[in-house]
This record gives C-alpha cells, structure tokens and sequence, in this order.
C-alpha cells in the first residue's frame, strides 16, 4: 500500500512537473524568439512543417470561424517569388482569408493569430521564422501560380528554415520599446 501511495504522489509530482516545464518553455520562446534573417539551405524536415501546420489549425478565432486556408510553398523558384532573399530549403506557408466575409468576422486578425500560432511552433522546434505582409499584394495578384484556394486572398506568409547561427542576429537586432511605453493599466 506504501508503494503504490508513493507512486501516486510520484507520478502526480512528475506530471505536475512537466506541465509547468511546457509553460515555461512556450514563455521562453515567446520571450526569446525574435525573426529570423539569415538561414542555412537545410531543407524544413516534411515532420516539422505538419506540426507547425497543426499548431495553425490550433489557433484561436473569433467566434471559432476558423477562416484560414494555409498553402505551403516548397518550390524554389516561387518561395523566391516571395521572398526575396529566399535560401535554398526554406518554406513560405500562405495564410489567406475569405475574400467576402461575413458582417462581424475578423479574417485578418484571425489569420494573424494562426501565423503567430505556427511562428511559436516553429522557433519551438528551434527553426526560424519571420512574418511577411509586404509581398501580400504580389502574391494575390497571382492566386492562381501559388494555388491560393478559389474565393480567397493571402493574409500573411510564414518563412520558415533552418537558422544560421554563425550570424548574431540578437546583438544586431532592433531595440525593442519599453514596456512602460506600450502598457496603459486602468484599475
């Protein structure tokens, strides 16, 4: 009876453990991650794009509409169509919304949340990552060459790759505002 009492308390021990380990794993990243510039021309493993992609479908949406189309582009030549300074091996996943949506839907905010959603997992998965509006309007000029599903338009696109980590893109990046700049709390 004493053994199996302690294994009780053990395993709850251990899983209460691990659930805390996650959460602070997903802060550190979030806290730590910053968007990646530089990659190596390792090809994205097909394992991890999945997971990243469940990680999108995962995401939150207003009045769980679930709006999203997610289009992944591995061709070379059309990631460089996008991304112009695209290395060998990386991946553009295309976040696109219903051209007409209903009254009240928040189509880019939701896509915005499945980008970010799948931009965690990937620097979870120790990738890197970096969110594109700018070519958008390229891209939906073009639906047809980049598969953008009938009756959509791309949102957002999602570079993803295997980080070169012989570049110091911590020390080299931007400064971030204070927090006390971007905070107002009413009590």
């Amino acid at each position: 009876m004493k053994k199996l009492a302690f294994l009780l308390v053990f395993s709850l021990l251990l899983v209460g453990a691990y659930g805390q380990s996650a959460t602070n794993e997903v802060i550190n990243t979030i806290l730590n991650g910053y968007s990646a510039r530089a990659y190596t021309s390792e090809p994205v493993s097909d394992k991890d794009i999945e997971l990243i992609l469940d990680c999108g479908v995962k995401a939150p949406s207003a009045r769980n509409a679930q709006p999203w189309k997610f289009t992944v582009i591995k061709n070379g030549d059309l990631v460089g169509q996008i991304i112009r300074n695209a290395t060998p091996g990386n991946v553009v996943i295309l976040i696109s919304g219903p051209e007409s949506a209903e009254q009240g839907m928040s189509v880019n905010i939701d896509c915005a949340l499945a980008t970010e959603s799948m931009f965690i997992a990937a620097l979870g998965l120790g990738l890197g990552a970096r969110i594109y509006t700018a070519p958008i309007a390229g891209v939906n000029a073009r639906k047809q060459d980049f598969q953008i599903p009938e009756g959509y338009r791309a949102v957002t696109a999602l570079r993803i790759g295997h980080m070169d980590k012989n570049v110091d893109a911590v020390t080299a990046a931007s400064p971030r505002k204070a927090k006390a700049e971007l905070v107002n709390v009413v009590e």
